[in-house]
């Protein structure tokens, strides 16, 4: 007799929500299941506080800059996800949940061998059907190396490298990929 094929169980959100505030490891949600995050190494880390600095100093007050511990809800055709970028930005005033925020203007996501091809497929998805949304950003910690990705050109790539200016038009940024990738290029 064969094995019956193997279906995890689904959870509600509001199940996942009451655990992970609870959980010492940070988990992602996708429509009902759920993933352990692993951590990250230390040229990830380096340059995903890179770009929270940049951010950071230089965003309007109404603005707010997040970084791999606060949660994106995406709610698109009847399914919910909850995932941790590892750099976000909202500002918008009525996205303002303790826990999780739902309006990002920019997401940012640092490439690595274990999240590449989510990055890239299953939450590009997700992540550009988000209305609120103006720019998608992948960068590569192993060379300088920045993709991003652009409501107003369909999600057209763009690419920048050692010497280029990145513009962030979401958040009216320019920022050298050589200021990014600084502690990176010397470690």
């Amino acid at each position: 007799m064969a094995d019956a094929a193997y279906a995890p169980q689904k959870i509600a959100p509001e199940d996942y929500l009451v655990a992970e505030n609870e959980a010492a490891t940070r988990h992602e949600f996708i429509d009902g299941a759920v993933y352990a995050m692993t951590g990250t190494s230390d040229r990830h880390n380096m340059l995903a506080s890179a770009f929270l600095v940049s951010l950071f100093s230089h965003l309007p007050s109404r603005c707010q800059v997040f970084m791999s511990d606060m949660k994106l809800r995406i709610r698109d055709q009847g399914a919910t996800f909850y995932y941790y970028p590892d750099v976000f930005v909202s500002c918008a005033a009525d996205d303002r949940a303790s826990h999780h925020r739902e309006k990002p203007v920019l997401i940012i996501e640092v490439l690595s061998p274990s999240t590449d091809r989510i990055d890239r497929a299953e939450k590009f998805r997700a992540y550009t059907a988000v209305p609120s949304l103006l720019e998608y950003v992948l960068a590569e910690p192993a060379l300088p190396h920045v993709e991003v990705y652009r409501r107003r050109t369909a999600w057209s790539r763009e690419d920048f490298e050692a010497g280029a200016q990145v513009r962030l038009e979401s958040v009216d940024l320019d920022v050298a990929v050589d200021a990014l990738y600084r502690r990176l290029l010397s470690s």
